[in-house]
């Protein structure tokens, strides 16, 4: 017996030691599987958070859930109020949220100005996400998306849809993005039956007065797509040399000689130069173009801080235009 057990023991102990080392391998494999498993659940859940936004060919990851908004540019004020969405926080302008979109946007508070927004201001309310604008100077990107995902708002008229689109999609106004949309385009078909024969031959300028100075813009920009590309006006040569906004002189003007000008004048644009609308109208060169001998010069037809390129500029300038300019 003594000498069955000193063979046997031997043995068992060995295959007591193989129990033990299986044990700890499917213990290691387990416990492997086990962080595998947790760590996906965890990027799950992470993903589940957060959502990715593309706009204009970028990606932005924004929360999933989407409360605070904060529109840090003018055209992002402008499109809110379109949508009927409410921010938490919008520019200033005079210490005030812009008269023309105040209603709209009663309640919000006021996080500094379109040249330079205030960081702490915005950072308090907590923002979900950040609409700027493409017009940010790179450092004050930069403090934006230190605070949250900022999402540069195009400033570029023919960038509107794109512009309407993303908003909707951050507020789940996707259906309304879509209806005016779809009401602008079916506006500007009809307008075209009248525009294509009335403005065949017309010269139609939109000049904006800042600093004292008449501007005008690339017909790509500010309110110029409605006339040149929408209503199909002649785009004129003036126009073609402009890369952003450039200054108009008199002189030019004459030679352009207009038959139709629409003329923006907003004060606080114009601080150091007040009077700069009344000298212009009692110019006589200016009183000497067609547009102004046959009653053809509007002056802030539309609200003289419109933007432009936003859904809201448009549309109220489409009806502005073909109001003025086809019987």
């Amino acid at each position: 017996m003594k000498k069955y057990f000193k063979y046997c023991a031997p043995a068992l102990l060995a295959l007591s030691l193989a129990a033990c080392g299986s044990e700890k391998v499917e213990d290691s494999t387990s416990s492997s599987n086990n962080t595998a498993e947790s760590s996906a659940t965890e990027s799950q859940t992470e993903q589940a958070k957060t959502q990715t936004i593309t706009y204009l060919g970028e990606s932005y990851e924004v929360p999933s859930e989407i409360n605070n908004i904060v529109a840090a540019s003018l055209e992002s004020m402008e499109d809110t109020a379109m949508l009927g969405i409410k921010p938490v926080g919008v520019l200033e302008i005079g210490g005030e949220i812009p008269k023309y979109l105040a209603n709209d946007l009663a309640g919000a508070a006021l996080v500094g100005n379109k040249r330079e927004p205030n960081a702490e201001a915005i950072l308090a309310l907590d923002p979900d996400v950040i609409i700027g604008t493409s017009k940010f100077p790179e450092d004050t990107a930069g403090k934006m998306n230190k605070i949250q995902t900022m999402i540069p708002y195009s400033h570029i008229s023919t960038n509107w849809k794109e512009n309407l689109t993303v908003l909707a999609q951050l507020a789940d106004k996707e259906a309304e993005a879509k209806k005016i949309i779809a009401d602008y385009e079916a506006k500007v078909a009809d307008a075209q039956v009248k525009s294509k024969e009335q403005l065949a031959d017309k010269t139609i300028l939109i000049i904006r007065v800042r600093g004292g100075l008449m501007n005008i813009y690339p017909a790509g920009v500010y309110l110029n797509p409605v006339l040149y590309e929408d209503l199909g006006a002649l785009v004129p040569s003036v126009l073609t040399g402009a890369d952003a906004q450039a200054e108009l002189s008199l002189e030019t003007l004459a030679e352009v000689n207009p038959d139709a000008i629409f003329l923006q004048f907003e004060t606080s644009e114009n601080a150091d130069a007040p009077q700069a609308l009344e000298e212009l109208q009692k110019n006589p060169i200016f009183t000497s173009l067609k547009a102004t001998q046959n009653n053809q010069v509007f002056v802030n037809a539309i609200d003289p801080l419109a933007q432009g390129g936003t859904a809201w500029s448009k549309v109220k300038f489409l009806d502005v235009a073909v109001e003025k300019l086809l019987k």
